[in-house]
């Protein structure tokens, strides 16, 4: 069965140092990261949770600069067609449309905010088990992304933009007082994420994706022994967990999202 445009397919990490991003991710999300064993992939490294892969690290590119931190990768059926959209709709193409040899066809873009995302078609779309979205019910999501989350200076052309692209739409929201309202998004049985203002909460204006971790409390302590920093959180989410944000010892932004198990 295709996947439905616009999941969330894969995370990736553009690092400078990629020993340093592993032994990090390793110790605060749980994962196995290993270089991928074809050599055409150019050293990138696979991380896994419970055996199956969830998200990459790679070098920092020099044909395509100034892009460092995390991109969510969103699922289409076309990238060319996609890409040709996204820059009718008033974004940009950043890298691509190019073929990932074993993996797919992608391409990364921005909205007509400049935030980055990218865009693919998976070769094999049906051994996705990257994303669960919340509730976190079970243990089945461990170390995989449960939620996707957009600031963006101009919450109105977000929704227009992305739902030109995706077909999402506007599902409700959560008042959060001076800081405006936290948007959901998602089309039929997929309601990936949400969208907030950066202007009014001050949060960087890019896409956040969030890992679901076993014990929060835990791993904001392994994120701050680590070097890393907590930005925000532990913060109750509905379902009975918690999510929070932390940087990496090189800057790079990451949501978390679990339990608190000594509560």
């Amino acid at each position: 069965m295709p996947i439905v445009e616009g999941t969330p397919i894969w995370f990736e990490l553009n690092a400078a140092d990629q020993d340093a991003a592993q032994a990090f991710y390793e110790a605060v999300a749980g994962w196995r990261i290993a270089p991928s064993p074809m050599p055409e992939h150019g050293g990138y490294r696979v991380a896994e949770a419970g055996g199956k892969p969830v998200a990459g690290i790679r070098q920092s590119m020099a044909q395509a600069p100034g892009f460092p931190g995390w991109v969510v990768y969103l699922a289409t059926q076309d990238v060319d067609a996609m890409a040709s959209r996204v820059a009718d709709l008033g974004g940009r193409i950043r890298f691509g449309p190019v073929d990932i040899p074993h993996v797919g066809r992608f391409a990364l873009v921005s909205d007509p905010q400049d935030i980055v995302f990218a865009v693919m078609k998976a070769a094999r779309p049906g051994e996705g088990h990257v994303f669960g979205p919340v509730p976190l019910g079970s243990e089945q999501t461990l170390g995989q992304g449960v939620w996707i989350e957009l600031a963006t200076p101009d919450p109105a052309a977000a929704f227009a933009f992305y739902g030109a692209l995706f077909g999402w739409e506007k599902l409700g929201a959560m008042p959060m007082g001076e800081m405006g309202e936290y948007a959901f998004i998602g089309r039929g049985d997929l309601r990936p994420g949400a969208v907030m203002s950066s202007a009014i909460t001050g949060a960087p204006a890019r896409w956040n994706w969030y890992v679901h971790v076993a014990d929060i409390d835990a791993a904001l302590a392994t994120a701050r022994a680590r070097g890393g920093t907590v930005l925000q959180g532990p913060d109750p989410i509905p379902g009975g967990s918690y999510s929070a944000n932390v940087a990496d010892p090189a800057g790079n932004r990451l949501g978390l999202a679990g339990p608190r198990l000594a509560a």
